[in-house]
């Protein structure tokens, strides 16, 4: 393998709360495959086959004066991703029910023990995003429910639906290595209920679902909000994350205009969880 394979980013971040865990999570969103926190900031990384010098025109964190963010990059030799990771990965709880951990890491006494080896896949539990969608499961029946889980990244959340009784769960990724880290994690947490395909919301071909959860950027919910409409059941539930505040305007006009009602809304730091309800 080449040597100069990846590309290295080197944020300093200030204030590091919430800036950091902003950062990465937008990041990620365009394609940056792996993160180590540091003292003043975090590291990403990113393949060069990859890297387009549009990319850190979508990060949004580096326009906000709230924030003040400098970085360098350079090439660097291929990254042991699995130590990287290792080292950083701790395990979270959530509302006391719900248990997030590395196989590594000693069986919780929680409720929901989820066993999760992310690697490059979004989705550990320990995003504000990913952490109120698990939030927004806990809270609600999903005992015979039909779910999909759109951007699925690791399958943390699928895997929940499934704990918490759902029937039937479609989990979907454009991502290839979340599509087979995915499978890895079903299969690692002993479901059954959950069929893991690659794509986006043109694959549904108006299949129907009582819930739907969508933990995806702001620009592609806009985009898909009108199909997970029509793939709702009368009186489906449609659970969206993955942007901030001042993004619910534009979410919820949306969502109004395909008949979807705004049921409850939590918010995480700068980010926040709609929960939708199909008119």
């Amino acid at each position: 393998m080449d040597a100069s394979t990846y590309i290295a980013y080197y944020f300093e971040v200030e204030p590091l709360n919430p800036g950091v865990e902003i950062l990465i999570a937008e990041l990620g969103f365009v394609g940056f495959e792996s993160f180590v926190e540091t003292p003043k900031g975090v590291t990403a990384y990113i393949q060069k086959k990859e890297f387009l010098s549009t990319m850190l025109e979508d990060i949004q964190i580096l326009k906000n004066d709230s924030f003040s963010i400098q970085y360098n990059f350079e090439d660097i030799e291929q990254v042991n991703w699995n130590a990287q990771w290792e080292e950083n990965f701790h395990p979270i709880l959530v509302d006391n029910r719900c248990a997030v951990r590395a196989p590594f890491h000693e069986k919780s006494s929680a409720q929901f023990d989820i066993i999760i080896e992310p690697k490059m896949s979004f989705g550990t539990g320990h995003h504000e995003t990913t952490h109120m969608m698990i939030q927004f499961i806990l809270d609600s029946n999903f005992q015979n429910k039909t779910v999909l889980d759109m951007g699925c990244g690791t399958g943390v959340l699928a895997i929940l639906a499934e704990m918490k009784g759902a029937s039937k769960i479609d989990a979907i990724d454009i991502d290839e290595w979340c599509y087979l880290n995915s499978i890895e994690n079903i299969e690692r947490n002993s479901c059954h209920n959950i069929k893991v395909s690659k794509g986006d919301a043109s694959i549904l071909n108006s299949k129907k679902f009582d819930i739907i959860i969508a933990n995806i950027n702001r620009n592609i919910l806009i985009q898909d909000i009108p199909t997970f409409a029509t793939c709702l059941n009368p009186n489906g539930l449609l659970f969206l994350s993955g942007f901030y505040k001042n993004d619910i305007p534009m979410i919820q006009e949306v969502c109004v205009d395909y008949n979807l009602s705004l049921e409850t809304q939590i918010s995480k730091n700068d980010w926040v969880a709609l929960k939708f309800k199909i008119n």
